[in-house]
């Protein structure tokens, strides 16, 4: 596991082992470094239940709590991911959408747990950064109507085509 101080801890109901598990098949340089179960009951559940999971996701130390229903994901934060090319793009998009996953707006997904994913393809960034302001405005208006993102459309959109 990375030696970081500040890692995300992503609340659960119930599944983060099912869900660390999903992420960790999906994203390279990932696995599961600890499963702790609960000493003692808790208002989430019986003692002996999966409780925290420690997992590293893209390299990213990351912490899935099995907290209870009282809360759940929203829009309000989200994980991104950079993509080399468009079939990593491709790739992480339905893996991400399967099983009941949600697709959104301007590489936006929710997974089937409901956490929300920017599958951000490189290529995007280095657009949006054109110096010539003409392009990179291109490349947004072209990114508000997407929702899976295309690099060669993006790319289509800066030139002017």
């Amino acid at each position: 596991m990375t030696n970081t101080r500040m890692y995300p801890c992503l609340w659960f109901d119930g599944v983060a082992e099912q869900a660390a598990e999903h992420y960790v098949g999906i994203f390279p340089d990932s696995r599961v470094d600890k499963v702790w179960r609960s000493p003692a009951d808790t208002p989430a559940g019986p003692a002996g239940q999966v409780l925290v999971v420690d997992l590293t996701i893209a390299g990213q130390r990351v912490q899935a709590l099995n907290g209870g229903p009282e809360f759940s994901f929203s829009e309000a934060v989200s994980l991104v991911y950079e993509c080399e090319d468009q079939a990593d793009v491709d790739r992480l998009w339905e893996a991400l959408g399967a099983d009941g996953g949600e697709p959104g707006p301007c590489g936006w997904i929710k997974d089937r747990f409901g956490l929300s994913w920017q599958v951000v393809p490189t290529r995007l960034n280095e657009l949006l950064d054109d110096p010539d302001p003409d392009r990179a405005r291109r490349t947004m208006e072209a990114m508000l109507t997407m929702g899976r993102l295309d690099v060669a459309e993006l790319e289509r959109a800066a030139a002017g085509g």
